[in-house]
């Protein structure tokens, strides 16, 4: 079930894609039971849907599914960057995810800047210290992975990004995590508006 999660994070699996059983054991190394186990769950995640007597497909998004997805981000992204220790602060993460995208947009590749803008989420998330929220996380940046997978221009979509996660990052390096937050609300308002207005 993570390979699939992940294989969503990571722009490779694309909204509306069926994904057959018989093509999936062998790769995965799975049996089929325990890949159907896989399929139920995500599909109560809501990365997958059921159709009856056609299969399992890769879930797409409606715009209110979208906006749904932000405002939880807005509440467990700022939330734990606002109350993040800065005594000293734990960036490591955040830093590496930052020169993650930076070395993706250099070379072009905007797939990986997506999937690097999704790790540094991920590690906003992490600051938390809790496995549980965690878990939450991963499975609403699997979410908005398929919204980002279906624009038609990647670029427009993840470039604004690279250079604001920096910014946040330089931030809570320098100790204000309140600034930090209060400068993540506003990119995700922002963020949402530019993924809705990329949808096809």
């Amino acid at each position: 079930m993570e390979q699939l999660r992940n294989s969503m994070i990571n722009g490779e699996l694309a909204p509306g894609s069926r994904l057959s059983e018989t093509s999936l054991t062998g790769p995965l190394g799975v049996s089929r039971n325990t890949l159907r186990e896989a399929f139920s769950t995500l599909v109560e995640e809501g990365l997958l849907v059921r159709q009856p007597h056609r299969g399992v497909f890769v879930a797409s998004l409606s715009p209110a599914q979208i906006a749904d997805i932000y405002r939880v981000r807005a509440l467990l992204e700022c939330t734990a960057l606002g109350q993040a220790p800065t005594d000293p602060p734990r960036a490591a993460g955040l830093r590496a995810a930052v020169e993650e995208a930076g070395r993706a947009a250099e070379a072009g590749d905007w797939r990986a800047v997506g999937t690097a803008n999704m790790h540094f989420h991920e590690q906003i998330v992490a600051l938390a210290g809790s496995p549980r929220l965690d878990g939450w996380m991963r499975q609403l940046t699997a979410e908005l992975r398929l919204a980002f997978v279906a624009a038609p221009d990647p670029e427009a979509l993840h470039r604004p990004f690279v250079q604001l996660n920096d910014d946040i990052t330089t931030l809570y390096e320098a100790g204000d995590a309140h600034r930090a937050a209060e400068t993540l609300r506003d990119y995700l308002l922002t963020s949402e508006r530019v993924v809705l207005s990329n949808l096809p």
